[in-house]
């Protein structure tokens, strides 16, 4: 009784769909979900930044932009969509709630740097961390979805050169 009963559950074990790991959600689409998710957080991180230094709204505008975009792109996009300043509060706010333990790229106005250069700081290196998070992505993701996390990858990248040449010129 005990060899069938073990001998089941290393069949159905066998037999679960490939690409799938717990729950039977789709390895891709949680790997999607997990994209956008991250996205909406940055682009709270820069609702954040904007927040406490206004005079930073203009240059960050095209950046936060693009990160909606993304966020779009992988499926997500309802909490980072709008720029205005009281739906980047909600934005904010919503993500933050919904902050997982392995992310840290969403902060609250309060939470950033007071110093200019300091914040754009700080969204290069969350832009920095996620752009290395999706680089390592790449391995476990299937043809389509690589693409996408090796294009959004490059992008932030490219963010982080940005950022990082606007604080040197601060």
């Amino acid at each position: 009784m005990l060899a069938s009963a073990a001998g089941g559950l290393l069949l159905a074990g066998c037999s679960a769909g490939s690409g799938e790991t717990g729950g039977g959600r789709p390895a891709a689409e949680r790997l999607r979900a997990r994209a956008a998710r991250d996205s909406e957080r940055l682009a709270a991180h820069y609702d954040a930044v904007v927040a406490a230094h206004p005079g930073l709204a203009e240059r960050l505008r095209p950046l936060r932009a693009e990160v909606v975009r993304h966020a779009r792109a992988f499926g997500g996009g309802s909490a980072a969509a709008s720029p205005s300043a009281s739906a980047s509060a909600s934005a904010s706010a919503s993500a933050s709630a919904s902050v997982s333990a392995s992310a840290s790229a969403s902060v609250s106005p309060a939470a950033v740097p007071a110093d200019e250069k300091q914040a754009l700081a700080s969204l290069a290196a969350a832009e920095r961390a996620l752009a290395d998070r999706r680089t390592a992505a790449l391995l476990d993701a299937p043809g389509e979805l690589a693409r996408l996390l090796a294009s959004v990858a490059a992008a932030g990248a490219a963010h982080v050169y940005l950022l990082t040449a606007q604080e040197a010129a601060r």
